[in-house]
């Protein structure tokens, strides 16, 4: 497997390495800045079967790294040339950093193969794991966690570079002996473009062994993930204002540069994910958030979906065709209309005084919507490279 992610901390990546072991198949992992206490004792993380290691990349343009940093609070002719600087080198930026780390992995590739299947993560390591499945006469699976060039980017537009990446991922992806991705709408889409074969492992977590009943009436609503752009979050605040005296709280890493003005909203400390339920059925209510800004968001299925799935927690989900199929088959909670702070304050209100429903929907759900149910599907995959 290659991957351009941080693997200590991706718990797809994980979760299929280990399924893929416990099927019997070893599984070698290169990955980006994974620290060097989780290699030490991955092992531990991940049991027999599956070994990992790191290749740096570029940090980007960001404070305090000698990039184009965009002061906080800050104003003025320097800072807003400061911010035309970034908006338009990003793209550029970002382009050239992921070439960055494909050349530095590819000797590190070189030196652990031969393998018999090359798995790439996502289209920035897809040309690299083509060169040496070609080099090995391996199989090639193909696993885009996003419909990646119909993603919401920071920086200055560039229409034609999606339009001959969208090409060309069909191109280089068409040799694969299968796709994998995350959600039903992302393979419709992707089999519109030409890529027959594509299978949906969706980010589901493993079933947890003990569920609490779920609270008569919830304390409060937490978003659990990263607090930065795309996720509506000012949206959030904005709802916040007008639920008080109802506990609206984020729980996540920063963006670098991200600016929220939080109003009534808490923030608690980050926990590693595993730690995470018990979070979330403290206060009762999981936020399922993103902006209507891009094809990305409109077919995607966030895994604090299906956290809150394993939690036993209804959610509060933005409006969004994939979200809304499966919020609404499973009655997992209500729907609100990014950038609407008053659609998101109805569908609270509208949640809490049915919590009960929603709350037996999602423990029902959990039978279907888990790591169990999608890791078979995965193994069942790889068994027909075998087979």
């Amino acid at each position: 497997m290659i991957a351009q992610s941080p693997i200590a901390g991706d718990s797809r990546i994980l979760r299929e390495a280990t399924a893929l072991a416990a099927a019997g198949h070893s599984i070698h992992v290169i990955g980006r800045d994974v620290p060097e206490a989780w290699l030490a004792d991955q092992h531990s993380e991940l049991g027999p079967g599956v070994t990992v290691e790191s290749v740096s990349r570029s940090s980007g343009l960001r404070a305090g790294n000698g990039g184009l940093a965009v002061g906080h609070g800050r104003t003025g002719p320097k800072v807003l040339v400061q911010r035309f600087g970034r908006w338009l080198l990003l793209p550029e930026h970002r382009n050239r950093t992921e070439k960055h780390w494909r050349t530095a992995a590819a000797p590190r590739v070189a030196a652990a193969g031969p393998f018999d299947v090359v798995h790439a993560h996502d289209f920035n390591t897809l040309e690299l794991a083509a060169e040496y499945a070609a080099k090995w006469s391996a199989k090639r699976v193909y696993d885009t966690h996003e419909l990646w060039f119909d993603r919401a980017l920071p920086g200055r537009p560039t229409p034609l570079w999606r339009a001959r990446g969208r090409r060309h991922e069909v191109k280089v992806a068409s040799k694969a002996q299968f796709v994998i991705t995350v959600s039903e709408g992302i393979a419709a889409r992707l089999r519109s473009r030409g890529l027959p074969d594509v299978r949906v492992v969706r980010n589901t977590f493993p079933r947890a062994d003990d569920v609490p009943p779920a609270p008569d009436r919830p304390e409060g609503l937490l978003y659990a993930g990263r607090v930065g752009a795309g996720r509506d979050l000012p949206t959030v605040v904005a709802a916040a204002r007008q639920l008080v005296p109802f506990r609206t709280v984020l729980m996540g890493s920063v963006d670098p540069n991200y600016r929220l003005d939080l109003g009534p909203v808490e923030t608690v400390a980050e926990r590693p994910i595993d730690e995470v339920d018990d979070t979330l059925r403290s206060y009762g209510i999981s936020l399922v958030t993103l902006t209507n800004t891009c094809e990305n968001h409109r077919l995607a299925l966030p895994n604090k979906l299906f956290h809150a799935v394993r939690a036993g927690v209804p959610v509060v989900a933005a409006d969004l065709p994939e979200l809304r199929a499966v919020v609404t088959q499973y009655k997992l909670g209500t729907l609100y209309e990014p950038g609407n702070a008053q659609s998101l304050t109805t569908a609270v209100r509208g949640l809490i005084e049915n919590y009960s429903t929603y709350a037996d929907g999602v423990r029902s759900a959990a039978a279907e919507l888990n790591w169990e149910h999608d890791s078979a599907a995965l193994v069942a995959a790889y068994a027909d490279l075998t087979g």
